[in-house]
């Protein structure tokens, strides 16, 4: 099992989670993000964390291509 299907897993359950408490989506998402970063900062400095979250963010667009696609 991957690290993908790992936390693919979990994500998923902590969705049918949300939906079976009445907790919303958005507020249980922007947890496991919190969790995420706070885990993070335990071995990644602050600098390094926010290059990843900005890397993420600069490309987050499904339908945007990557600046070193080929067209």
């Amino acid at each position: 099992m991957s690290a993908a299907d790992i936390a693919n897993r979990h994500f998923t359950a902590a969705m049918d989670e949300a939906k079976t408490t009445g907790q919303d989506n958005e507020s249980v998402c922007r947890s496991l993000l919190n969790l995420v970063v706070a885990k993070y900062l335990e071995t990644r400095s602050v600098d390094d964390v926010r290059s990843e979250l900005n890397f993420l963010a600069d490309n987050c667009d499904p339908d945007a291509d990557f600046a070193f696609m080929r067209p």
